[in-house]
């Protein structure tokens, strides 16, 4: 497998077609100039040790050391083996919550934006940690199991929304099973869940699963989002309203919330607009024992830029020691 560590230096390679048409372009203008002293073939027998030909050779040395000049720039790589790496953290699997009580203006834009951007900038301060996403609202999936790859875990992200779950609901008792479920069968040690909703459940009993995480060694963290007194739900330009018309109030539940992190041997955060509540959490986490894992990965990147380079500069060498000019030896 070859892989270009700086592959945006292969552009460079659009350059050949224009060196060939400039090349043509001086030629041509070289003609004109030449007519304006007389006829062409008779000029050019008064200079018989010019060389169209050799000019072309020229040009064919130059581009093709230009070609293997760009090769070794993009710095082509051949992965030499993969490898088995022992890395250590925790496992930290994000239940966000999906509803559409989480369009609730409490925070800004929203409160699914405000949280999904809270757990980006969590993503960016992992280190060797996992991380899983499950979505739920009426029921629950994994959006992406727990792994290390953060670009994959940003990109699943951002594209949630409240369509990801098509079932309307909080049916939080049901995405802590799922994140239970959810933890690899290396990890036995540090393995958290982070539940981030507004705590209007409405589906099961929650407090109950917790209580079984925590028997298995699982710590169950909360966010709160949202406000006690409660926001209108905004949806397709217009409130959410129930069945007698009246324009429906979402409000925190913080009293479920705080059970829930205290059977599950966790902590509870009421999310702010500057502090969201996941620093505290994952200063938690931070304290509990690093699990080790084995994961096999590409590595020791073999670097074949110098081989690229030393083709280059074998034309332009060539290239330099042909000239413009016939030679006078002849063969016989």
């Amino acid at each position: 497998m070859i892989n270009f560590a700086y592959a945006q230096y292969l552009l460079l390679l659009l350059l050949i077609p224009v060196f060939i048409l400039v090349q043509f372009a001086v030629l041509r203008l070289r003609r004109r100039r030449i007519r304006k002293f007389g006829d062409e073939r008779t000029v050019s027998e008064l200079m018989p040790s010019y060389s169209v030909t050799k000019t072309w050779l020229r040009l064919t040395f130059f581009l093709l050391g230009f070609f293997f000049f760009v090769l070794g720039l993009s710095r082509p790589q051949i992965g030499a083996a993969l490898k088995e790496r022992e890395t250590k953290g925790a496992e930290i699997v994000i239940a966000l919550d999906v509803s559409n009580s989480m369009l609730a203006e409490d925070y800004s834009p929203n409160r699914l934006e405000r949280a999904k951007l809270a757990i980006s900038r969590l993503v960016d301060k992992l280190r060797d940690d996992r991380i899983g996403l499950i979505v739920f609202a009426g029921n629950s999936f994994v959006q992406l199991p727990v792994t290390t790859d953060y670009i994959s875990a940003k990109m699943f992200l951002n594209s949630i929304t409240t369509e990801s779950v098509p079932i309307q609901g909080t049916a939080i008792g049901e995405a802590l099973n799922t994140a239970i479920r959810s933890f690899s069968a290396q990890s036995e040690k540090s393995r958290a869940i982070i539940v981030i909703t507004d705590g209007e459940n409405h589906e099961d009993d929650p407090v109950a699963v917790a209580k079984q995480a925590a028997e298995l060694g699982i710590r169950v963290f909360t966010i709160g989002v949202g406000s006690p007194e409660g926001k209108p739900i905004p949806l397709n330009g217009e409130l959410i309203k129930d069945k007698d018309g009246n324009i429906v109030v979402t409000r925190l539940d913080e009293t479920v919330l705080k059970d829930i992190a205290a059977e599950g041997n966790g902590l509870y955060v009421r999310a702010g607009n500057s502090e969201f509540g996941l620093n505290p959490i994952i200063d938690e986490i931070e304290r509990m024992e690093d699990e080790r894992y084995n994961s096999v990965v590409f590595e020791e990147w073999d670097e074949q830029f110098m081989y690229f380079f030393a083709i280059a500069m074998l034309f332009f060498v060539i290239e330099m020691l042909i000239g413009d000019r016939r030679s006078r030896k002849r063969l016989f």
